[in-house]
């Protein structure tokens, strides 16, 4: 039983996305008396997101579906900063060109997931290079940066285990944080936004925008975050052996991705049911009850539910079909992930290890030749332990690819071209 009263944190705190919440009682006070504007940030650093931005670009789904506004706002400014929130290093600074196309790039994810539009309740998208990009710097320090405490922000987590490690921080970097406290600020000027949310990891950086705005003698602001989502087997989630789980299918496939959540460990399958699905709780709690094969009945569904949110029904379900077919008919289905490789340099050869980098079923040859080693590398589906094996021209199926696995669960097909 949930201890809020309003729709919206009620459903969150139900389906585990509440972390910490700066006001608990004023928020859900607030969301109580009628709709509020929310907002999460996310900065342009790639051509798209992955699973840990789907968790609070949901939660703006959420907000949506129980009467509140969303923001989406683009950092086309702060990407040319970096957030050196828990980096080792100092991010690539990007030019105005890349983080343009980033942003185009990345639109299309939020599209499936909010209604944007002019209603009360539609999401709106901005870019805060809209204002940021414009400020005058010695106005800007005198009106803003008088309210930063360097020591107080030497204290984050964020910026101290950096220095612990004795690692530089560059003053470029460490503006990032009053930028993002700024944007807070400035969009409660335009929009009337009075919440951000955002990851575990953000929560000094939000705090910051809700400190700045009564040092400036705005209104009350408030702050959420979602915890650090981790697996049963204690594994942050959203990594694979190839790299990160992008949303968009140009970078991971519709397929990888729905193999990805088949694959959830059987502890997980209810916490990501509630988290990443729409479904009711009634049925997830009906569904994590499954045990035994049954199980995987529950993952299935988990894989095309998320899928359907993220890369629309249709592809979810041709993800189905192709599991189904590799995995259960033994079959080979030509939409599985593919690399192509020259007709040429396969008429010469390809070893078994560079294939399996090429197909992006390992990183390097030395993971290669572990897998390999392991027993777990198998070549149109017959069992390979020879680690300088060549790949020819005579190793084409009758459907002229070669179906290269690694595990089980693994497959990419090798297309000459």
């Amino acid at each position: 039983m949930s201890k809020f009263k309003s729709d919206f944190l009620r459903v969150l705190d139900e389906r585990g996305f509440i972390h910490q919440i700066s006001d608990p009682e004023g928020l859900d006070a607030l969301a109580l008396k009628g709709p509020i504007t929310g907002y999460v940030g996310y900065d342009a650093t790639a051509t798209s997101i992955h699973i840990g931005n789907l968790i609070t670009v949901t939660m703006l789904y959420w907000m949506q579906e129980t009467g509140h506004r969303p923001i989406s706002l683009m950092g086309g400014g702060t990407s040319m900063v970096g957030d050196p929130s828990f980096r080792d290093d100092q991010r690539q600074l990007l030019t105005v060109e890349q983080i343009a196309t980033n942003i185009e790039s990345i639109k299309k994810v939020y599209s499936r997931i909010l209604r944007y539009g002019d209603g009360p309740s539609d999401a709106i998208m901005v870019n805060n290079a809209d204002w940021l990009l414009k400020l005058n710097y010695v106005e800007f320090l005198r009106d803003v940066g008088r309210f930063f405490s360097v020591n107080r922000m030497l204290s984050f987590d964020s910026v101290k285990l950096r220095l612990d490690r004795e690692q530089s921080l560059s003053f470029l970097e460490f503006n990032y944080m009053i930028l993002q406290g700024y944007d807070f600020v400035e969009l409660n000027r335009k929009y009337g936004t009075t919440l951000q949310m955002g990851g575990s990891d953000q929560w000094g950086n939000i705090i910051n925008g809700v400190d700045l705005s009564h040092r400036m003698g705005g209104p009350q602001l408030y702050a959420l975050t979602t915890p650090l989502l981790t697996t049963a087997s204690g594994q942050k989630m959203g990594k694979t052996a190839s790299g990160a789980v992008w949303l968009n299918d140009e970078l991971f496939s519709p397929y990888e991705f729905w193999q990805y959540f088949r694959n959830t460990e059987d502890a997980d399958v209810g916490k990501f049911l509630k988290i990443f699905t729409r479904l009711p709780l009634s049925e997830i709690a009906r569904l994590e009850a499954l045990g035994g094969s049954e199980i995987n009945d529950a993952k299935k569904l988990l894989a095309t539910e998320v899928t359907a949110i993220v890369h629309g029904r249709d592809a979810a379900e041709r993800a189905e079909v192709t599991a189904r077919a590799t995995f259960e008919a033994g079959a080979i289905d030509l939409s599985l992930p593919s690399a192509e490789i020259r007709k040429s340099e396969l008429n010469s050869g390809i070893g078994i290890q560079s294939a399996l980098v090429l197909a992006g079923l390992a990183a390097s040859n030395g993971e290669a030749r572990r897998h390999i080693s392991s027993g777990a590398v198998r070549v149109n589906d017959a069992l390979i332990d020879d680690e300088k094996l060549t790949l020819t021209d005579a190793s084409l199926l009758p459907e002229g690819v070669i179906k290269l696995s690694v595990g089980r669960k693994r497959h990419a097909l090798l297309k000459p071209f």
